[in-house]
C-alpha cells in the first residue's frame, strides 16, 4: 500500500538509520514519501533529499521543535520547509542549549557513581543534535545500565536523579520560526487531552495542522482529532515517529497518509505564501 510516512527520525538527531538507509528502507516498505523530522536539526535534509531523487521517494524537508505552552512541553512539526539557512542560525542556537543540558546530566550522573562520560554521549550522537537517548546508549555502552529503559526509569527520565529540564522555545516563537522559513507548524502527537479551547487558543498563534495520525493514538483519539481539524480548518499530517525500530507499533510506514492529505499541506503552503506580510 503506497502512501507517506510524514513523521521519520534519523540518526542526525536520536534515530538509529542514516538518512540514506531511511530513504531506502522506505523503498522496502512500499511508501511514496517520507518527511524526515529529526530534532532540531535540519542536517539530514541534503543526504535524504538526494537519495530519494535518486530512487524516486520524495521527501519532505522537516523538523521536530519542542515548544513550552504555560508549563507544558509540546512538540512542533514542522513540513515542507524551504527557507533552510534562516531557520538553521536559530536551531544552532537550540542544540547549543541541548549540549549544555547533556553536560549537566552527566555531571549529575558522575556525582551518583556513574562515570559516564561527556566524550562517550558525544560518540553516540555521531554528531547531530544531542538527546537523552544519547546519554542512555552511553550509559549502556559504560555497562552502567543494561537497557534504555532502566536509564531512563531510574536515572534519566523525567523526575529522575540525573534528570535536568530542557531550555525551550515558546510556542508562538517555534511557529514563527517554521512560518519564516515557508513551512507549516503542525502539533505533534497531542494525544486525547486536546482540548477545542486549546486548539483555538493555537490557531490564534497560527498553527497549520494536526497530527491526527500517529501510533500512540487509538481510533478514537484519531476520531477526535479528525473532528478538531474539521472544525477549525487545519490540514491533517501523520506518521510513525520512527526513530529505527525494526518491529512494534513504531516502525517505518506503520502510519500512512493519503496524498491528498499532501495536497491539503501544499495548498496550506501557498496559501500562507500569499499572505501580506
Amino acid at each position: 500500500m503506497a502512501g507517506y510516512d510524514l513523521h521519520v527520525h534519523t540518526n542526525r538527531s536520536d534515530g538509529t538509520f542514516t538518512p540514506t538507509e531511511a530513504v531506502d528502507l522506505a523503498v522496502e516498505r512500499g511508501l511514496t514519501g517520507i518527511a524526515i523530522t529529526d530534532h532540531d536539526t535540519l542536517a539530514g535534509l541534503d543526504e535524504a533529499s538526494a537519495t530519494g531523487g535518486a530512487i524516486g521517494v520524495r521527501v519532505i524537508a522537516g523538523v521536530e521543535l519542542s515548544a513550552v505552552e504555560d508549563e507544558q512541553e509540546t512538540h512542533i512539526l514542522g513540513l515542507h520547509i524551504r527557507e533552510r539557512a534562516a531557520m538553521e542560525r536559530r536551531l544552532v542556537e537550540v542544540r547549543d542549549m541541548r549540549r549544555t543540558r547533556a553536560e549537566r546530566m552527566v555531571k549529575r550522573l558522575n556525582e551518583l557513581g556513574h562515570a559516564v562520560t561527556m566524550e562517550a554521549v558525544l560518540k553516540e550522537s555521531g554528531g547531530g543534535a544531542i538527546g537523552r537517548p544519547h546519554v542512555a546508549r552511553a550509559l549502556i555502552a559504560g555497562g552502567f545500565v543494561t537497557d534504555s529503559r532502566e536509564a531512563f526509569e531510574r536515572l534519566i527520565g523525567n523526575g529522575k536523579p540525573a534528570f535536568v529540564g530542557k531550555d525551550r522555545l515558546a510556542m508562538a516563537e517555534a511557529i514563527e520560526l517554521i512560518h519564516g522559513a515557508g513551512g507549516l507548524a503542525i502539533l505533534a502527537h497531542p494525544g486525547p487531552h486536546l482540548t477545542r479551547e486549546r486548539v483555538a487558543a493555537l490557531v490564534e498563534e497560527d498553527l497549520d495542522g494536526i497530527e491526527v495520525l500517529h501510533p500512540s493514538h487509538s481510533d478514537n483519539i484519531t476520531q477526535h482529532l479528525d473532528a478538531l481539524a474539521d472544525e477549525f480548518h487545519l490540514v491533517r499530517s501523520g506518521g510513525s515517529d520512527w526513530h529505527g525500530a525494526e518491529d512494534g507499533p513504531r516502525t517505518l510506514g506503520v502510519m500512512r497518509v493519503p496524498a491528498q492529505w499532501l495536497d491539503d499541506q501544499e495548498a496550506r503552503v501557498a496559501e500562507n505564501a500569499s499572505r501580506p506580510a
